[in-house]
């Protein structure tokens, strides 16, 4: 049975053919070249995850293996051990049986991502409305993105900052950091003052209960009692009381400023009570402390509680002879020292 072919059909088919393959395999913008970009830049991302883990346990003091690295990145054993392939066909880790460890290229790769998360995390806090449980995880994505051009806009816009908003240096173009500063609270001894410098972001479950407690960074601490199952300590006119494993987390540098003890927050104040604002937390950054500083909040002012909402949630403050309202959260992030009568 012979089968005879439409000349058009064919010529139609074959012009359909073409049109598919133009889409697939054209430059650049080709299905065929989108799918390999996203092949190659999700590897790339997993070597990225792993080097920087692997800086972070060096770092330490810590020796690498393969369960501890899968735990961490929460990869499998038989993921991690492609990666660590890759990684030292690249001559970027050594590996000597179960332990893994960074080669000095390895380093500078791994200080290089670093880099980029704390400056975006330094940028997320100050130029945008993110909350700070945001930072991390949406500096995790940038890390992977920015070029090394993007990364140097980003360094020219911050005005090369040494911290970023957690107290982590934040490594330089040649991988030099500035000094870490403080010593974890849970190592200081009853009656020691001194300032947070440092509240570290990691595990998620530890830091969201720091910042469920409300401890800012830049706080003036005094240490109450630091028992075997206890750390309490005193701050900005309130007590804090945390587990050890979470004292852990916050940096102290220790200092003896005697105004450290007489600063409370705003929200502290009590109606008939009189202060003066001695400075606005650090923790308050961007266009949230210009807004404040606009309204009038500046070192020196005078300030009372004028009105309470039935809530209690919102007051509204007389400061130069003007009302202004707040939530809590807010004036909690404003620093004064009581007027005594």
């Amino acid at each position: 049975m012979m089968i005879h072919y439409d000349p058009v059909t064919a010529l139609l088919l074959f012009a359909l053919l073409m049109w598919v393959l133009f889409l697939a395999f054209r430059p650049e913008r080709g299905w065929y070249w989108r799918y390999r970009k996203r092949k190659d830049f999700d590897e790339r991302v997993l070597l990225e995850d792993v080097l920087k883990q692997l800086y972070h346990f060096e770092a330490s003091g810590m020796e690498v293996n393969l369960k501890s690295l899968s735990g961490a990145l929460k990869m499998t054993d038989n993921e991690l051990v492609e990666v660590v392939k890759r990684l030292t066909e690249k001559d970027l880790v050594i590996s000597s049986g179960d332990t893994i460890r960074l080669t000095e290229a390895g380093k500078t790769y791994a200080l290089k991502i670093i880099r980029v998360h704390r400056l975006w995390e330094k940028y997320l806090a100050e130029n945008t409305g993110y909350h700070k449980t945001e930072w991390h995880d949406r500096a995790e994505k940038m890390e992977h993105l920015l070029s090394e051009e993007e990364t140097e806009q980003l360094v020219q816009k911050l005005r090369n900052p040494l911290y970023d908003p957690h107290g982590d240096p934040i490594p330089s173009e040649t991988g030099k950091m500035a000094e870490m500063k403080g010593i974890p609270l849970s190592d200081l001894s009853d009656g020691t003052t001194g300032t947070i410098v440092h509240i570290e972001d990691e595990p998620d479950a530890v830091y969201r209960q720091i910042l469920d407690a409300d401890i800012h960074i830049g706080s003036g601490i005094r240490v109450e009692k630091n028992a075997r199952n206890r750390v309490v300590f005193r701050s900005e006119g309130q007590d804090f009381n945390l587990a050890p494993i979470v004292a852990a987390n916050i940096s102290v540098l220790p200092s003896k400023d005697p105004e450290t003890e007489q600063t409370v927050r705003l929200n502290r104040l009590k109606k008939g009570e009189e202060a003066v604002i001695t400075e606005i937390s650090k923790e308050m950054r961007g266009e949230g402390r210009r807004r404040l500083l606009d309204l009038g909040f500046v070192k020196g002012a005078g300030i009372r509680v004028d009105l309470e909402s039935p809530m209690g949630n919102t007051r509204a403050y007389l400061i130069k002879g003007t009302a202004i309202a707040l939530r809590d959260e807010q004036a909690s992030m404003i620093l004064i020292k009581k007027v005594k009568k």
